[in-house]
Formats: C-alpha cells, sequence, structure tokens
C-alpha cells in the first residue's frame, strides 16, 4: 500500500503535511533516533513536539544524528502553560529553537488557553512570526468560546487549532467552526488512545478494505479534512499509519460520526464564559 503525502494550504500561505507523526512519550535518545528514523523512511515529514514533553532536544538530536535535512521537515513545537505571559512566551521559543538546534519553527501553538495570560501569549506568537523564529501560528485546545474572544483583540488568528478527536469525540461543532474560519483543524489522539481499536463496528469495516482499525480512523479522520498527529514506537505500526491509500465511502464515514459520545482522554478545557474569568 502506497503512502499518505498529502497537505494543505493554510490561511497563510504556509503548506501543512496532514499526517504527521507525534513525539509525546519519547523519553531517550535511542528511543527517538528509532521512531525518527523509522517515520521518516516511511514518509512522514510533520514532527510535532512541545515544550511540556520534554523532548525538544531529543527531536533535534535525532534529525542531526540522522541527517535529515531541516528544510525537509516540518517542526511543530507548543508553549507550555508556564511560559505563558508576552517575554515568557518569547523566552520559552528562543529556549525551544537552541534545543530543537534549528533558527525557525514551522509551527507554534499555545498548548492550553491560560486566562491570565490568554491575550499576551498570543501577542508573543504573532511577534515571534514577524522575527521570523516561527513560520505559522496557532493554538491547541481552544473553544470556539476562546477563539472568539482571541478575535477581539488578534491582529491575526490562528491558521490550526490541535484538538483532541477521535470516533468517541468527533467535535463536529468545534471542526465546522474551524473550517468557516480558515483554521485547520488537527486532532491529537486521533485514535483515542486505543479505546477505539476494539470496536466491533470498526473492525468489521476494516477487514472489509484489509486494513486495521487504526488507518481505518486516520483515514476517517483525513476525509473529513481533519490533520492528524498519531504517535507510537512500534517500527511496524509507525509504517502502517503512514500507509493510508485507500478510500471510505460516505456511508462508512456516516457511521464512524455515529460513534461520538462526548468522551475525552485528557484534560477539558476551559469554558471561559461559563467560568466567568476575566480576560
Amino acid at each position: 500500500m502506497e503512502t499518505f503525502n498529502q497537505s494543505v494550504q493554510l490561511a497563510d500561505g504556509n503548506e501543512l503535511p496532514l499526517l504527521g507523526f507525534g513525539t509525546y512519550l519519547l523519553e531517550s535518545q535511542e528511543q527517538t533516533d528509532a521512531a525518527i528514523k523509522t517515520a521518516f523512511e516511511a514518509g512522514y515529514r510533520l514532527f510535532d513536539t512541545a515544550q511540556l514533553y520534554r523532548n525538544e532536544d531529543l527531536l533535534g538530536d535525532s534529525l542531526i544524528r540522522l541527517q535529515i535535512p531541516r528544510n525537509q521537515v516540518f517542526i511543530t513545537s507548543k508553549v507550555a502553560e508556564l511560559s505563558q505571559g508576552y517575554q515568557p512566551a518569547i523566552d520559552s521559543i528562543d529556549d525551544s529553537l537552541k534545543r530543537l538546534k534549528t533558527d525557525y519553527l514551522d509551527l507554534v501553538l499555545v498548548h492550553w488557553p491560560v486566562h491570565e495570560h490568554f491575550f499576551e501569549t498570543w501577542q508573543a506568537l504573532e511577534q515571534l512570526k514577524k522575527d521570523g523564529k516561527v513560520r505559522s501560528i496557532g493554538v491547541s485546545n481552544y473553544t470556539i468560546a476562546h477563539l472568539e474572544l482571541l478575535a477581539t483583540q488578534a491582529t491575526e488568528m490562528p491558521v490550526v487549532n490541535q484538538i483532541e478527536r477521535h470516533p468517541l469525540l468527533t467535535q463536529q461543532p468545534m471542526v465546522a467552526y474551524d473550517t468557516a474560519h480558515n483554521i485547520v483543524t488537527q486532532a491529537w489522539s486521533p485514535l483515542g488512545r486505543g479505546l477505539v481499536l476494539n470496536n466491533p463496528m470498526l473492525k468489521k469495516m476494516a477487514d472489509h478494505h484489509a486494513v486495521s482499525v487504526a488507518q481505518l480512523v486516520l483515514k476517517w479522520q483525513l476525509a473529513e479534512g481533519v490533520a492528524v498527529i498519531p504517535k507510537s514506537k512500534t517500527t511496524s505500526r509507525i509504517i502502517e499509519n503512514h500507509q493510508l491509500d485507500f478510500d471510505l465511502s460516505e456511508d462508512e464515514i456516516g457511521m464512524i460520526d455515529l460513534l461520538n459520545k462526548n468522551q475525552r482522554t485528557g484534560n477539558e478545557p476551559e469554558l471561559v464564559y461559563e467560568l466567568g474569568k476575566q480576560y
């Protein structure tokens, strides 16, 4: 089966690979080297990390050790909660650049909305983009309320919103809002941290296409216009997750949509209006 290498043009004109590789839980240099080597050879070009993961230096070292040219990869990182605020966010990205051994990042996201520094953190990202240290800026775990609030003061809006999304948490209103506002939705935990892999209907559907349930679910995400960053430490799964050269029917996509239970595997983003916090 062929690999998947499509990208989407962001609102700022830059290209985002729709299928990337998540580095969450890569904890040693040996483990990171092996995973990045397998992923790059399999066709992945987007590598997603974060200050919170504490492995930016591992990813940076792997890219150098594997002699992967910087211009052949798309690197995403995220500003941690403790690094938010105008100057702290700028300083934290300067640190991320050093750890990743690069002079620019392709995409930087605000990892979680923090009410004390909501606008200042975003202003820092806007400045980092102006300074050429970051090519695209976005957010992670933002709700519609967060994005509408951000729009009241932002000079430019996020081009990506990375959210938890899988068949048990389809977030259709959020995806529709992002799409309507030229924001690409990118799914973290696109397989629901494994919760969906034993679903009988998904197994039957995957068997019909002679693929794994993971491949089926990743293809469903992509078919709905959602970018994905699956993660794995297993060589065979890293390769398999990039082999998505098959198509789902509209009926199959709709059947997977019906599995939604609004069931999260991660934290619930703050609903700022309900909490009544002052930004």
